[in-house]
């Protein structure tokens, strides 16, 4: 069975496996395409130090609110598709429930939206804020859900591929971990924005590849 059927307002409407694939494909490069468009055109905002997340901030926030939360849906909307299509197969349970955990700790990423800091948006202290608000605390557990869930998904994909696909996949999970955890403050904001990229471009190639697969 290759679609899943939706019903909304008494219409049925069938959307296809290939389609939610596409649309997880869709998700990174939405989010860091986006972000990084924002970075480099609002006045003011220095990647080098502020962190994507903060574009949520500032006149223009809602633009990086609706990233996180479309960029999210489209995962969920992948990990129907890759429910769908690797069902009964390596990875058909944890991988799409994985990309699921994606798309959900991105939209509450962004519906939590972190303090000022770092001086964005104009105003907000230089360094860290002396205290944290909830919604805060809910940004960080939503952004390390999201891409906490998308490294792990790395090693469990890595079961459906061949030598090469399945080095390639660790590879990916390991370069991101070494990344993200390097020891350097001052680099921190521009080492998320790369280790995002590194896991969202993997899941954009396994979307891909998946859909290529099914076609064969």
């Amino acid at each position: 069975m290759t679609s899943t059927t939706l019903t909304q307002a008494g219409t049925t409407r069938v959307v296809s496996t290939a389609t939610l694939l596409t649309a997880g494909a869709a998700a990174g490069p939405l989010f860091l395409g986006l972000g990084l468009a924002q970075a480099f055109t609002r006045d003011g905002f220095d990647l080098s130090r502020q962190p994507l997340s903060l574009l949520a901030l500032g006149e223009y926030g809602w633009i990086q609110i609706a990233n996180f939360v479309v960029s999210g849906l489209l995962a969920l909307a992948g990990a129907v598709g890759f429910r769908r299509a690797l069902r009964g197969g390596p990875a058909g349970t944890w991988g799409p429930a994985l990309v699921a955990v994606l798309g959900v700790g991105l939209i509450v990423a962004g519906v939590l939206r972190a303090d000022p800091s770092m001086g964005w948006p104009a105003g907000a202290p230089e360094g860290n804020p002396e205290t944290m608000s909830w919604h805060s605390y809910g940004h960080g557990v939503g952004a390390m859900l999201s891409f906490g869930s998308l490294t792990v998904a790395c090693l469990v994909f890595a079961r459906r591929f061949g030598r090469v696909g399945a080095l390639s996949s660790v590879l990916v999970a390991l370069v991101t971990v070494a990344v993200m955890a390097w020891p350097d403050q001052d680099s921190v904001s521009v080492r998320m924005a790369l280790g995002s990229a590194l896991v969202f471009g993997w899941l954009t190639a396994v979307s891909l590849h998946t859909i290529t697969e099914r076609k064969h």
